[in-house]
């Protein structure tokens, strides 16, 4: 029992019981995806497993913190995806994903408003 755990939050302690939101504090955790590295003692195994549902613990290798894996909440490109840098705004030509086909312009797009509309007068009938 040498090896240091590493301790992550993955889910929420709003709506958890009082002495889980206090168990997750006693480990150091604030919130989702925060991540902690603790001595590998029965202390600390008995905390993780009072709290399962709301933590991953896994041993950090070498003393060292394992980087957990990041989780993106906000939808955006990962770092791993370059961003679009051409000036092509989204809907424009030359902007559709690589392996797509661009957005077809819907029909009658460059004809003045006035010509779709019905000259038809509407007739009453009595």
């Amino acid at each position: 029992m040498a090896d240091d755990l590493l301790v992550v939050q993955v889910r929420s302690g709003i709506g958890t019981k009082p002495k889980h939101r206090g168990t997750l504090r006693a480990l150091g955790l604030r919130g989702i995806g925060s991540s902690n590295v603790l001595p590998d003692r029965p202390e600390i195994r008995g905390m993780i497993a009072r709290v399962p549902h709301l933590v991953r613990g896994e041993v950090a290798p070498d003393g060292r913190p394992a980087a957990p894996a990041a989780v993106s909440r906000s939808g955006g490109s990962s770092p791993a995806e370059p961003e679009n840098s051409g000036s092509a705004q989204p809907g424009e030509a030359g902007s559709a994903e690589p392996g797509e086909a661009p957005a077809a312009e819907p029909a009658g797009a460059d004809e003045p408003p006035s010509a779709a509309v019905d000259t038809e007068a509407p007739t009453e009938e009595s």
